[in-house]
């Protein structure tokens, strides 16, 4: 069906619009002018008061003692830094923004005639990301509201497995019933596994025939997901149904995952005329990928698997739109195509959108988020504020993009898309084997030697956050960006349960960002004069994740070891001095949790979120700036770590009940429980000494910012005590790590500070 005839003044009514955020804007800037001066006096107190320099007095009780000078200077450059970096927050807090498309208006003006999307799925280890959960990745996208012979899926599976390989050919013989059985009961999410798990009966409002077809469905995918669960448990496919298609015969016994040919098979030919469901409407194409890997060829993780895709796509369907999308980040809505579409199609802001990008949302988070994957403040507050300058981070799944753009073009003012392009009739004219045989050769591992592929076309190589460098590199060419982040999530993923798992996450992200920071991507440098200073600001958050580790550290511990020696770092309370400090910890904290409740988090979210926080400084943050450094000097190479998505049954009941899975000697586990037994220490041993020892509880008065920092730590760390000392479930800290706390605890009190 065709667009109907519109009027002019409809043609002329936009496709989206663009609405401040409702926050304050000018009292919230008076709010962070008002932060910024008590920052500067704060810095002007350390600088002035430099203990054996300064002839001021500290603003301290000196009869309790004098810091050493290095104490006093780390300080210094800790709240230096803690300052600056605060002031790079503001840039996403000035000028947010939110989206509101209009999906009417789109279907009224161009009623099917709409541009080819293809759609890609990457996977890369089915020990680690089920087959199961992969093929409902795929039917989720097959089953978009869109029409199916403008629709391709590509699955990237860089591991080369014959198991996924059969799970993509049990889901295209499915998606025969899926796709029509969306469409007549209006199913959403389109996730088989999803749907099912939120609906376990048939609708009451359903009549006789419509239950048995419903019923009739479920089994159809239970039966589905048996067949292959039991393959997956046996290890291989049997001969039996390696008979059913011809791709089984590319797996011989000498390949390896990392050491195999390209294997390409069309699963399903959208031109093909058999390719249609049970109701005989046309079905989207559907491919399976495992580009060529060779043991003495650089592979270039998931950014070579995505231009491999883009390569072999423009050779089969050659789509106009390009979504990727992570292998458990199914679609929660079928019209979020049309959503995307909102922006690029729209004839007088759309021209110079590059890409769309959608916000990660998991649909396993715990009532009060215990490992902080809800990213309510990110999503709400942090990438609207990044849009208000024009640009959001490209953050590799959930996204939409124009394929020339991705491609390498720089953006022109006479640039227009063509939204009416047709696939090259040559093209479309080729038998299933004859495409496979053309588009094969563009995986090869080598077709990419003396080309521009992984520089100024496709992805970029050589960062493990392929995807911000690429989006940043688009945005430096001219084009814009836009964050979309609809009330019904366009994408439902499944977030980390353990703490490892997490902590590990953040730290692969935060070395790939601090790679761009001291790469020649730095945004204040490769973005200067092409992107906003606020752009750029935004961008140099995530990207110095990593140095916060250091003043975090340092404020854990030194303060706490003078407290129990009972040498104030702080003005005492009855100084003016004392103010500054007061006013930017209480405010910044007061607003920290407005913000948080203000996006539909509790307080005991908004608590975890700050634990969380916490951790990742301590951690995450600390190894990657290690490994950072160590890779600048040569002495090792990026690594790409997925993310494990299955975890046992024991292990999920406990991230259920909201209990922090320790459960090994990470070295991550052994800083955290040391930084927390220590200040646990400290806190008891100083309020002996001050108030029993001492001679009162007016001797706290010039150590009260102290006590309530070690203080605040200790009730953060709460949950680490009860892993530590009274938990005796596999998931608790193991008594080595705890002797080892100890140990390093003990030693840390023995630093000279006076």
């Amino acid at each position: 069906m065709g667009s109907r005839e519109i009027s002019g003044s409809e043609h002329e009514l936009p496709l989206f619009e663009t609405k401040e955020a409702k926050l304050g804007k000018l009292g919230y800037r008076l709010f962070a002018g008002s932060i910024f001066v008590n920052i500067c006096l704060i810095w002007v107190y350390r600088a002035t008061h430099i203990p054996g320099i300064s002839s001021l007095s500290l603003g301290v009780d000196e009869e309790l003692g004098v810091p050493k000078r290095w104490v006093w200077i780390g300080l210094l450059l800790s709240e230096v830094w803690f300052g600056l970096y605060w002031i790079l927050t503001q840039s996403i807090r000035w000028n947010n923004i939110k989206r509101y498309t209009f999906k009417d208006r789109l279907s009224l003006r161009y009623g099917e005639n709409l541009p080819g999307v293809d759609i890609f799925v990457c996977t890369a280890d089915p020990t680690i990301e089920p087959p199961t959960l992969v093929i409902n990745t795929v039917l989720s996208v097959m089953a978009y509201g869109y029409p199916p012979d403008k629709l391709s899926v590509y699955l990237s599976d860089d591991g080369g497995s014959e198991l996924t390989f059969y799970a993509l050919y049990e889901a295209s013989i499915f998606s025969r019933h899926w796709i029509p059985f969306c469409k007549e009961f209006k199913v959403e999410p389109r996730s088989p596994a999803a749907y099912f798990a939120q609906v376990s009966d048939p609708p009451p409002s359903l009549k006789n025939q419509s239950i048995k077809d419903w019923l009739t469905t479920k089994r159809l995918y239970e039966d589905m997901k048996n067949r292959i669960e039991a393959a997956i448990k046996l290890g291989k496919v049997s001969e039996e149904i390696k008979k059913q298609h011809k791709g089984f015969s590319e797996w011989t016994p000498e390949i390896t995952k990392c050491d195999h040919q390209t294997i390409l098979q069309i699963l399903i030919h959208g031109r093909d005329a058999s390719s249609v469901d049970t109701d005989g409407n046309q079905l989207p194409t559907l491919v399976y990928l495992a580009r060529e890997k060779r043991t003495q060829h650089s592979h270039n993780f998931k950014a070579g698997a995505i231009n491999a895709l883009l390569r072999v796509s423009s050779e089969i369907s050659s789509g106009q739109m390009v979504l990727s999308v992570d292998c458990d980040m199914y679609s929660n809505d079928s019209k979020a195509l049309k959503d995307a579409l909102c922006f690029f199609m729209d004839e007088k802001k759309g021209y110079d959108i590059a890409f769309v990008q959608c916000p990660q949302n998991f649909n396993n988070v715990t009532k009060s988020d215990l490992y902080a994957n809800g990213f309510r403040v990110i999503n709400n507050v942090e990438m609207t504020g990044l849009d208000g300058f024009g640009g959001s981070i490209y953050s590799g799944t959930g996204c939409f993009h124009r394929r020339e753009t991705i491609c390498g073009r720089k953006f022109t003012e006479d640039y227009r898309e063509n939204w009416n392009r047709e696939i090259d009739p040559i093209k479309a004219k080729r038998s299933i084997t004859e495409l496979e045989n053309a588009s094969k050769v563009l995986a090869d591992c080598t077709y990419e030697e003396n080309t521009q592929w992984g520089n100024e076309m496709g992805l970029k190589y050589g960062c493990p956050v392929e995807d911000v460098i690429t989006g940043l590199a688009i945005q430096c060419r001219g084009w814009n960006s836009v964050y979309f982040d609809p009330e019904r999530k366009c994408f439902l993923g499944v977030a980390p349960v353990t703490l490892d798992q997490a902590l590990i996450q953040y730290k692969r992200w935060s070395e790939g960002l601090f790679q761009i920071f001291l790469s020649k991507y730095c945004p204040f440098t490769y973005g200067y004069g092409k992107i906003k200073l606020g752009l750029q600001m935004g961008y140099c958050i995530y990207c110095l994740w990593p140095p916060n580790s250091f003043p975090t550290i340092f404020y854990l511990v030194v303060p706490s070891l003078c407290f129990l020696n009972g040498i104030p770092l702080f003005p005492k309370m009855s100084s003016l001095w004392f103010l500054p400090f007061a006013y930017v910890f209480g405010a910044t904290s007061l607003y920290s949790l407005y913000e948080a409740l203000s996006v539909g988090d509790t307080i005991t979210e908004w608590w975890n979120l700050h634990r969380i926080w916490v951790f990742r400084r301590l951690t995450s943050f600390l190894f990657s700036f290690v490994d950072t450094v160590i890779r600048q000097l040569g002495f090792s190479q990026t690594t790409f770590v997925i993310t494990p998505k299955v975890v046992d049954d024991e292990v999920l009941k406990r991230y259920e009940n909201e209990m922090l899975e320790f459960g090994n000697t990470s070295p991550m586990f052994a800083i955290i429980s040391t930084v927390a037994v220590l200040n646990l220490v400290m806190l008891l041993g100083g309020l002996v000494r001050s108030v029993i020892i001492g001679g009162g509880i007016w001797v706290l008065e010039s150590l009260i910012s102290q006590f309530i920092l070690c203080g605040l730590t200790v009730l953060v760390n709460v949950p680490v005590y009860e892993a530590l000392f009274f938990r005796k479930d596999n998931g608790a800290i193991p008594f080595s790590a705890m002797v080892t706390s100890i140990v390093l605890a003990s030693l840390a009190c023995l630093i000279p500070i006076s």
